[in-house]
């Protein structure tokens, strides 16, 4: 029983050159129940990570030996896992989330303990959805009613977008195109109910898995990476679509 009940503790890898820092973010992650190991700098960073191979990161972008973003881009060549960027600067943010390193989240300093609690939880929550899907997939018997109903459930087409969402995959016109997890959530939510519009506030309780406290901007600065991945012309995009002052949908033709 007591293997059990450790095996089911979630890791947490904390990156932060700052020992304050690393002190409150360890304090109320061990209050909720966490197993936590830190770094101070970008190379242990990572060879913890994959030594180690946390359940999720939090992880600093200012940091000696090797900054933020390349320790994101390096473990996430790896291994998939939550990375919640931490940033001192509201400017930081469009380049964090613009770069396609596969960060998930990011939180800006000085933070609230409770806003980032929330938002360790629901990363960690939207990993064990991903992980429960790929488990019930695998167990699925081997039948081809169940297989053919099995392949229409797995894909989203509408107009000229298709999702696979046995392969996390997207293509546009047939091509693949190259999306982070995060940026095919929110475009397999949108495609689920093409023609309607949906709010920023609403992509981020859905598909982020929490209230962001009125902070929107992470909604259109990933649906601008989107863009620039699947449109022809980001400046007319033909395929994500904004409702001025509404919300983002897809269109249906």
């Amino acid at each position: 029983m007591e293997d059990k009940i450790e095996k089911s503790v979630k890791t947490i890898l904390i990156v932060d050159d700052e020992p304050p820092i690393r002190d409150i973010l360890m304090y109320n992650l061990k209050r909720e129940g966490y197993r936590i190991i830190e770094a101070t700098d970008g190379v242990t960073a990572v060879n913890m990570a994959l030594e180690e191979r946390p359940d999720l990161i939090l992880l600093d972008i200012m940091l000696p030996k090797m900054d933020g973003l390349s320790v994101c881009k390096r473990i996430k060549n790896s291994y998939n896992v939550p990375i919640i960027m931490l940033t001192a600067k509201d400017g930081e943010i469009d380049k964090i989330l613009g770069l396609e390193l596969g960060a998930d989240d990011y939180i800006t300093k000085p933070f609230s303990v409770r806003e980032l609690v929330a938002r360790v939880k629901a990363n960690l929550r939207k990993m064990e959805v991903i992980s429960d899907n790929v488990n019930t997939e695998v167990s699925i018997p081997n039948s081809n009613i169940v297989s053919e109903e099995k392949k229409d459930d797995s894909k989203i087409v509408a107009g000229d977008l298709e999702l696979d969402l046995d392969k996390f995959e997207v293509k546009v016109r047939g091509q693949i195109m190259d999306l982070t997890l995060r940026e095919f959530e929110v475009l397999k939510f949108l495609a689920s109910q093409p023609e309607q519009v949906v709010t920023r506030e609403t992509l981020l309780e859905k598909v982020w898995g929490y209230e962001y406290y009125g902070d929107i901007r992470t909604v259109d600065v990933t649906v601008r990476r989107i863009r620039e991945k699947i449109e022809k012309d980001t400046s007319a995009p033909k395929i994500l679509i904004t409702k001025r002052g509404v919300g983002y949908y897809i269109a249906a033709k």
